[in-house]
């Protein structure tokens, strides 16, 4: 007797028969198992590691009837006879799991392309879709304050929130889902097609992750793939010319609206901003002659530039699903932003003391030093195959110094004496100052920030790298260089 084919069920359906891998336990491979077991599947999940956090789960998910390899070189091999491999985003397309299973014939799906096929067919909560290089989580996460303000029930999830799979499988069916998408996760999407969705940007990053000579036109690819069947806008960046192109490149349902957003006086079918005001000229009648108010940069919880085009692409997103101007505003006023985001950790002698310690990439510390001048930047980490000439030609007359950190802080170092020869670099890694690490580091980087920065001046952490050469995340590296400020302030 054949078993059922899985491209062929959906949330109704039994999976009884179905043989399904899981590649990878962290939060969303877990929420794939878990509900692949509720369906009645048969689930193998492989795991080179977990985490603490993760470990009492697999427990249970055990208990629960599936079989759980955690070890290294489990997600080397595909195991015999399998029906489906449900990959984490991490997992290059040329890993040898996933070469075997495209070898087979085994459709490889993430754990987005799950959640899409096991929506409820008689509540099929619209997707409205957030992707980019920088800027995702934010913008989600203004996107759903907006939502919930105009009383839908709401989550944020994807990449950031709730699994998506958890999110389509609630009992209780949400109204809208408000999701952030990485280019990793829309790489194993195939069906996926979104009410609204919005490229905020591309710029280089994960190109290690794709590698070869056109890694950044396979980056900006999986990017547009979220504009695929989408059925009421596709939302783009003006600013950002390839996020356009992208809209233009797309397949999607007839009828559907291309909407710009701008920091400059939106044209007809644009949101933007006019004197200070935060306006729609997309979603209401008379476009073509006037604008609608959707509010102040006073309401914003920050004035910098790449907060307010986030904003009003959460607004577009909102206002194309139907949302009011007053919900818009109400949301956006009750949005503050999670931490280590263009945070001020403190203001003394004259000084701002910023943590972006999220700024990941070249891209996001552009964005964040042109909120600022004169700024000492502190910058390093990990570059993950990401230049920084384009950033130090473009800010480098707002520098007044730069600290360098991190195992490719050369990188940077090399782009400030091609187009910023005269900024002073500090170098706290460099063999003269020791072997230092964690949050001695961190001490050593705002002494020496402190030592040049003049009043009047922002000492901005935005590495423009990852972190996890040195800290656990980005989140410890925002902590450590906040509790050194701290540190500092109470000793001068």
């Amino acid at each position: 007797m054949s078993r059922p084919d899985p491209t062929t069920l959906g949330r109704k359906d039994s999976w009884a028969g179905v043989r399904a891998v899981v590649a990878g336990f962290g939060t969303s491979g877990a929420a794939a198992v878990d509900n692949l077991l509720h369906l009645g599947a048969d689930v193998h999940a492989v795991a080179e590691s977990v985490s603490p956090k993760i470990l009492e789960r697999v427990e249970l998910l055990e208990v629960l009837g599936a079989r759980i390899d955690v070890h290294e070189g489990a997600t080397s091999i595909l195991p015999d006879d399998v029906d489906v491999l449900v990959v984490s985003p991490g997992f290059r397309p040329d890993a040898p799991i996933i070469t075997a299973a495209r070898d087979r014939g085994v459709p490889v799906w993430g754990e987005v392309e799950l959640a899409w096929r096991l929506r409820d067919p008689d509540h099929p909560a619209p997707w409205l879709c957030i992707t980019g290089t920088n800027g995702k989580t934010t913008t989600v996460q203004m996107l759903d304050s907006i939502l919930r303000a105009a009383g839908l029930r709401s989550v944020a999830a994807g990449n950031v929130g709730l699994p998506l799979t958890e999110a389509v499988m609630d009992p209780e069916p949400y109204d809208v889902i408000a999701v952030e998408l990485s280019s990793f996760q829309l790489h194993y999407t195939d069906t996926m097609a979104a009410e609204s969705a919005v490229v905020l940007n591309v710029a280089e990053d994960h190109l290690d992750w794709y590698d070869g000579p056109s890694a950044m036109d396979a980056y900006a690819r999986d990017k547009g793939r979220i504009y695929q069947g989408v059925e009421r806008a596709c939302v783009y960046n003006v600013a950002d010319p390839a996020t356009e192109q992208l809209v233009r490149d797309a397949d999607v349902v007839e009828g559907a609206r291309a909407i710009g957003f701008t920091l400059g006086v939106p044209a007809p079918g644009m949101v933007g901003v006019v004197d200070d005001i935060l306006v729609d000229r997309a979603f209401i009648e008379e476009r073509s002659t006037s604008a609608a108010e959707l509010c102040t940069l006073e309401d914003l919880a920050s004035r910098a530039p790449h907060f307010v085009t986030n904003a009003l692409a959460a607004a577009a997103l909102a206002r194309a699903h139907g949302v009011s101007q007053a919900a818009v505003r109400d949301g956006l006023r009750a949005f503050q932003p999670d931490g280590h985001r263009i945070a001020v950790v403190a203001e003394h002698s004259g000084i701002t003391w910023v943590d972006d310690s999220k700024a990941t990439n070249p891209h996001a510390a552009a964005s964040s030093l042109a909120a600022f001048a004169p700024v000492v930047w502190v910058a390093g980490g990990l570059a993950k195959g990401a230049s920084f000439d384009d950033l130090v030609r473009s800010v480098g007359d707002r520098l007044r110094a730069v600290v360098l950190i991190g195992r490719d802080r050369d990188v940077i170092r090399q782009a400030l004496s091609r187009h910023a020869p005269d900024v002073p670099v500090i170098d706290v890694d460099s063999p003269e100052t020791g072997d230092v690490v964690g949050d001695d580091r961190m001490r050593r980087v705002v002494a020496a920030a402190a030592e040049v920065a003049r009043t009047g001046d922002t000492v901005l952490l935005a590495p423009g790298c990852a972190s996890m050469d040195q800290f656990s995340d980005y989140a410890a590296r925002g902590d450590a260089f906040a509790e050194a400020v701290r540190d500092y302030i109470g000793e001068s």
